[in-house]
C-alpha cells in the first residue's frame, strides 16, 4: 500500500492511502464518489457484497483501486482497471480504465492523477503492452497531464 501527503487549503496535514477496494469501503462512501461520476442506483449491502465477490473473482485481471483519507476514514479517489486477454500481439493484454472518479471535496490534490498511475502500474506489472481509457472531451487535458495520448473517438450504444 502507497501512502501519500499533501497539504489542504489550511496547511493541515492530510494523509492519503491508496488500495485495492475492501468490502468495508460501501461504508466509507465509496458508492456516493461513484454517484459523483454517474448513476449508481440504490445498491443494497447485500448486492455490493455479492458484486464484491465476483469482481474479487477475478483476480488482478479485474482491479479497483480506491484512495481513502486516513483522518476522517473516508474514500476520497477511485478507479478501475480490467485487463483483455487478446490474440493481437502475441497473444498481448490491454488494460482498459475505468470510472476514475475524486470526491468534490478533495479535488485539487492529485488524487486523479495518482489513481491513473497506480493502475497503469499496474497494468504494466500484469504484463500489458497497452492501457487505455474512454473519457469525455472536457477531461481530455487532465488525462493528458497523466502521460496518456489521444488515440481516437469513442463510440458507445447504450442499453
Amino acid at each position: 500500500m502507497a501512502v501519500a501527503s499533501s497539504s489542504d487549503i489550511t496547511g493541515e496535514k492530510q494523509t492519503f492511502k491508496i488500495r485495492r477496494l475492501e468490502i468495508s469501503d460501501k461504508r466509507k462512501g465509496y458508492m456516493e464518489l461513484l454517484g459523483q461520476l454517474t448513476v449508481t442506483g440504490s445498491v443494497t449491502d447485500d448486492e455490493f457484497d455479492q458484486r464484491f465477490k465476483e469482481i474479487s473473482s477475478h483476480g488482478d485481471d479485474h482491479l479497483i483501486c480506491v484512495i481513502e483519507d486516513e483522518p476522517s476514514g473516508r474514500i476520497a479517489a477511485t478507479g478501475s482497471v480490467m485487463i483483455e486477454k487478446k490474440f493481437l500481439r502475441n497473444c498481448g493484454k490491454v488494460g482498459h480504465i475505468e470510472d476514475v472518479a475524486v470526491d468534490s471535496e478533495f479535488r485539487g490534490k492529485r488524487l486523479g492523477k495518482r489513481v491513473v498511475e497506480f493502475l497503469t502500474d499496474h497494468c504494466r506489472a500484469m504484463g500489458c503492452y497497452k492501457v487505455i481509457l474512454d473519457c469525455g472531451v472536457e477531461k481530455k487535458e487532465f488525462y493528458e497531464k497523466c502521460e496518456l495520448v489521444n488515440k481516437g473517438i469513442q463510440m458507445s450504444k447504450y442499453f
